[in-house]
């Protein structure tokens, strides 16, 4: 999505429409502990900003550890696919047995998934980034930007991070609307939420 381009309602139902044609739009149902691995110093200070300052835009909370899981935002930052091998307890911790060997036989360069808890908010997001490629080009702090908003919600589709899927984000957390919603109609609701903070 470029900057000129208006976010009609079709295209906010694109964005959260699965592979399997099952819409959902999803956002964090409790406050956000991040951490990130595999990050020199310098650039830590630019992912830890851009996820602070992110989610202070779209109103929600940032926390030092998560009651239940110590941290529930996480972002691995890979040389390789072959370094998730090295990933103490990466089966139960993403529930994928197999996936060292599923991304290293395809072409992606980062995977996402999310938890959810009892209501269908995020309770949890793992990003697994793979720096060999493209990624390697990327300047930390729009690579930072983009890494936070693909978290905020359940987003099924890539996006270019701007200022309209910012307010987009924001749009998705007005506590009005529902922390989840499996209706494609839930794009109407935020149109109009975007409209109204045009």
């Amino acid at each position: 999505m470029h900057q000129d381009e208006p976010i009609t309602v079709d295209r906010i139902e694109a964005l959260f429409t699965q592979s399997d044609q099952r819409f959902l739009c999803a956002r964090w149902g409790r406050p956000v502990a991040p951490v990130i691995f595999g990050l020199a110093d310098e650039s830590l200070d630019i992912f830890r900003a851009a996820i602070k300052a992110g989610f202070a835009h779209a109103g929600h909370p940032v926390v030092e550890t998560d009651s239940e899981m110590g941290a529930n935002l996480m972002v691995f930052f890979l040389r390789s696919w072959d370094e998730l091998k090295d990933i103490p307890d990466l089966a139960h911790l993403t529930g994928v047995a197999d996936l060292p060997q599923r991304l290293a036989g395809g072409t992606a360069d980062q995977y996402r998934l999310f938890r959810y808890d009892d209501h269908g908010g995020i309770r949890a997001c793992l990003t697994f980034l793979n720096m060999s490629g493209p990624l390697a080009e990327a300047h930390p702090a729009l690579l930072a930007e983009r890494v936070m908003m693909q978290s905020a919600l359940t987003f099924a589709k890539d996006f270019t991070a701007d200022g309209q899927m910012a307010a987009l984000i924001r749009a998705a957390y007005d506590p009005v609307l529902p922390v989840a919603s499996d209706q494609p109609t839930h794009a109407l609701r935020l149109a109009a939420r975007l409209a109204a903070q045009a």
